[in-house]
Formats: structure tokens, sequence, C-alpha cells
């Protein structure tokens, strides 16, 4: 049987990218039969990467059948993952997220979880001398991954081990990598083509705080003023999307890259309620700067209160 690799949905780069790596290195290394999916449409960020490194989208699948061998990535969350996870045979998890559980396999399986920016990276470590073998195009993929989780090391999720790799495989590239993360940055920045509903969704995780349900949802980009622009009617569409999604509120944080913060938008007292308690902000209007706030992962899902 074919063996999926996937990360968790609304996919971005390293989401998009990993699975690809993975899967490479499955069936070209190892001789398994692998294949790369996805489980929703790729950012546009993600899209660039994929083009310039001569990939094609990979398939989107809704679900996974019984006994499905599948490896997951990016990811360990039962709630970003299919709905019949647990019917699958998961064989394995490579994940740089806290432990979250849930999941049930159907025997003992090697789950990676490490303390790095990037799956990539931890994919990298775990290939060992097998590495000598990736091609350009799995490189490429390798270090947009990491430029994209670290935003090009501003994150401060960034360790040394994704710095030391991305600048290592940048020069086996011939890439400056300062020139190919703008590049990155400006693709992730183009937003026009997608509705309010769309954006929200486009980068967001569910994470429950005190019994209340949250989309917390982020957009990095260098030109902040464009998503700000459509604020009013972005923050008209979050109780819809909320609806829908089966949540109670929406966070939505616009993360300016290069000034290193983010924007909190405010619609109601819920969420000005989670401004003031998770990251001890003054609110007095409808948004609200948080200065540093550039990680979702490490700077505000672990801080958010009620």
């Amino acid at each position: 049987m074919t063996t999926l690799v996937f990360g968790h949905k609304a996919p971005d780069t390293d989401s998009t990218g990993s699975p690809l790596i993975w899967a490479w290195y499955l069936s070209q290394v190892k001789g398994q039969d692998a294949k790369p999916v996805l489980l929703g449409a790729p950012n546009t960020e993600a899209a660039f990467v994929l083009n310039r490194w001569g990939y094609d989208t990979p398939e989107i699948i809704e679900d996974v059948a019984d006994d499905q061998a599948c490896v997951v990535v990016d990811t360990n969350n039962p709630a970003e993952l299919p709905a019949n996870i647990n019917g699958a045979d998961v064989q394995a998890i490579i994940d740089h997220h806290k432990l979250v559980g849930g999941l049930e396999t159907r025997g003992p399986i090697n789950i990676t979880i490490r303390p790095l920016a990037c799956t990539a990276t931890i994919m990298h470590n775990l290939m060992g001398p097998n590495a000598d073998k990736l091609t350009d195009p799995v490189k490429g993929l390798m270090l947009s991954c990491i430029l994209s989780d670290t935003l090009e090391f501003r994150s401060p999720t960034t360790t040394e081990q994704d710095k030391a790799l991305a600048e290592s495989l940048a020069a086996d590239l011939g890439l400056n990598l300062t020139d190919y993360a703008a590049e990155m940055f400006a693709a992730k920045s183009d937003v026009s083509a997608f509705s309010d509903a769309e954006l929200i969704r486009m980068d967001s995780k569910e994470y429950e705080v005190s019994g209340t349900k949250f989309r917390v949802s982020v957009l990095e980009t260098t030109a902040p003023e464009i998503p700000l622009g459509r604020k009013d009617s972005l923050m008209a569409s979050m109780k819809d999307v909320a609806a829908e999604d089966g949540v109670d509120e929406v966070l939505l944080f616009v993360v300016d890259i290069l000034r290193e913060e983010a924007t909190l938008l405010v619609p109601n007292d819920t969420v000005k309620t989670v401004a003031e308690k998770s990251f001890g902000a003054t609110v007095d209007s409808d948004t609200v700067v948080l200065p540093g706030v550039m990680s979702r992962k490490k700077q505000i899902i672990p801080n958010l209160a009620l």
C-alpha cells in the first residue's frame, strides 16, 4: 500500500514542503512506496515555492480510508487532521509543536517531536548521512520551509540548527538568502485574490481556552496595510467564519515581518479581554499593536487567556 505523507489543514509552506521532502526520502532513499498529499490548497507563499522549485501541487484529500498507511508531519493535533485519522494506520509523526494528544495508532510508531523552528530541519537531522543525497529541488523546498517558519530568522522559534542549515542550503543552491526570502514574503503578502473568509482560514488553528473555542488566524506579511485596509470587512466576516466553523471566536493577528510586531483585530469585548489578559495590552480601539509578537506557536497560543 502507498504511504500517504501529509501535514495539517490550511497548509502553509512547511506543511506543503515537508510532505514532499519526506515522501521523496521514503521513496527515493528508503525504497518505500510513498506519496505526498495536502489537506487543503496551499497558501500563496507555498504555491510560489512549489512553482519556484518545479513541483506540481500535490493531490488534495478530504479524508483518509480505514487502514490507510500514513505519516503525519508538522502537527500531532487531531483537530488539524482528517476526520478518520484514528481509523488510518499512522506509522510515524514528525513534528515541532507541543504534544496535544488524541491520536490513536495501531501499534508502536516512530514519533519525533523536537523544539526546532521547522519540520524540515528535523527531517534533515533524521536523514543523517543520507541528507547528502538531497537533490537541488528538495534542498529548495527545505530552505523555503525554514525561511517561512523562522520569518528569515526573526521568529523567536529560530534555533541555531535552523539557521545553520538554511545558510548551508542557500550556499549549495547559489542563492542569496535574503533576496530569496524577500521573494517568498512578497508572494505571501499578495492576498488580493482571496475573500475575507479565505484570508481568515488561510493560516489558522483551532485552540480552546477555558471552554471557549478559538480559531487563531495569522497573516504574515511585509505589507500589513493591505489586510488592515480590509479591517472592517474582515471583522464582519469573522463572526460568519466562527459560526460556520463551530468556534466561539476568531482571533486574527496581522504579523508585520519587517517591523516584528503583530496587530490584533478587536471586534468585541471577548477579544479585548483576550488582548488584555494574554498580552498585557491596553485596548482603546478596534485594533491593538503587540510589539515583538511574531510566533503563534511560541508567543500567541501559550499565552492565550480569558
